[in-house]
């Protein structure tokens, strides 16, 4: 029997998500969360789909090693454990893969040397990356492990829109250029919507807003990505659930030579204390939304922020297009927040862009159109995978090898 499983890894500085996949049919058989690792109050929440019983205790739990080894005593618990031969590959979350990786690749020892290397530009992630493979690597040596990185689907940005405006030396020295993030995501998403549309990817020109505490737009034509907001770092772009998104760069030298602050204090400032939680106290669209509706002015103000650069990305991306057949609301606020999605295209009539409120309104857990039936441009909620597409790209690559 041929191993068809792929465990999906995503580590974080403090936290290992997994889910294990079964690639026959892209059923998932247990999925889970350790979070806090590091701390006393360690916690460890495992779900086996086929009963939906979750377990969960708390603890200590030392480093990521201690982490996967507790995730490995769970799945054997379920007869899913690492040592079973229907595993077929762990694929892992890689956030920032630079230039150099444009596509899923099988990890060795020179794959780990380049992603460390890429460390100066992506230091919040890419360590935590590298800590979950070394430690599955260690757990299971003879298994194929694949980084798929968050950054491959924008690679095929041409430079017009990859390249800062800034001396070409400067910039190639310090690998200063637009790499884009949620690009799993993206490329799921482009994907479910040209399929929701009956046509292959290559047909159709794609707008996929992934709004969720992080945000990102990209402009996808005939399955390739042109154009996304987010750039060297995920704080360029959309206002967001804690980061600013696009901003002057002067505000930064204005805060050190004025405001006398260091550039950590401002770096945290960007990405912590702004966006929606900096504008109103709130990074939750659904409080938000709430305080909207009971007359806040100061919630309205950050939703109306938020809007306005959503839409402006919108009109930049059709103009980027030049014909636009979808737009693809996904991820957290995007599938959930009607609100939001009714907003994003208000006043863009001319564009082609009618929106059905009734359809808006409906809630559900798979792709759905949103749009009206004359809409030149189809609107659509389509729930993102990024899991799936990290099984999906691992599984290609290595599957029956």
């Amino acid at each position: 029997m041929s191993a068809t499983r792929v465990l999906v890894l995503n580590s974080g500085s403090s936290s290992v998500k997994y889910q294990l996949l079964d690639m026959r049919d892209g059923d998932r058989l247990a999925q889970g969360l350790v979070e806090r690792i590091g701390e006393p109050s360690s916690r460890l929440k495992h779900t086996p789909l086929a009963s939906g019983d979750s377990r969960e205790w708390t603890g200590a739990i030392a480093d990521h090693d201690a982490a996967l080894k507790a995730v490995a005593e769970e799945l054997a618990k379920d007869g899913l454990g690492l040592d079973s031969p229907e595993l077929a590959a762990i694929g892992h979350r890689v956030v920032h893969g630079g230039k150099t990786f444009t596509e899923p690749t099988v990890i060795d020892d020179a794959v780990l040397a380049e992603i460390e290397r890429l460390i100066p530009v992506a230091p919040l992630h890419n360590p935590a990356n590298l800590t979950g493979i070394r430690t599955a690597r260690a757990l299971r040596p003879d298994l194929p492990q694949v980084a798929v990185f968050d950054t491959a689907f924008h690679t095929t940005m041409p430079e017009s829109a990859a390249r800062y405006a800034i001396d070409v030396e400067t910039a190639d020295a310090h690998r200063i250029r637009r790499y884009g993030f949620h690009g799993t995501s993206h490329a799921y998403v482009s994907r479910a919507t040209a399929k929701l549309l009956g046509k292959s990817p290559e047909e159709v020109n794609v707008i996929v807003l992934h709004l969720g505490n992080g945000a990102s737009a990209s402009a996808v034509r005939g399955g390739r990505c042109v154009d996304t907001s987010m750039g060297l770092t995920p704080l360029e772009g959309l206002v967001m659930g804690t980061r600013s998104g696009d901003m002057d760069p002067a505000v930064i030298f204005h805060l050190m030579r004025v405001g006398g602050m260091s550039t950590d204090e401002i770096d945290t400032l960007l990405n912590k204390k702004s966006g929606l939680i900096g504008l109103c106290g709130d990074n939750d669209m659904r409080e938000i939304r709430r305080r909207v509706d009971e007359g806040d002015e100061q919630a309205k103000l950050a939703f109306d922020i938020y809007i306005h650069r959503l839409k402006k990305y919108i009109g930049a991306y059709y103009a980027v297009l030049g014909r636009v057949d979808a737009i693809a609301f996904t991820a957290g606020v995007g599938e959930n927040a009607a609100p939001v999605r009714e907003a994003a295209v208000a006043g863009l009539e001319e564009l082609g862009l009618l929106l059905d409120p009734e359809r808006n309104a409906v809630r559900a857990d798979g792709p759905r159109l949103i749009s009206r039936e004359n809409s030149r441009v189809t609107i659509a909620v389509v729930p993102t995978d990024e899991e799936l597409e990290i099984a999906t790209q691992t599984y290609a690559l290595v599957g029956d090898n």
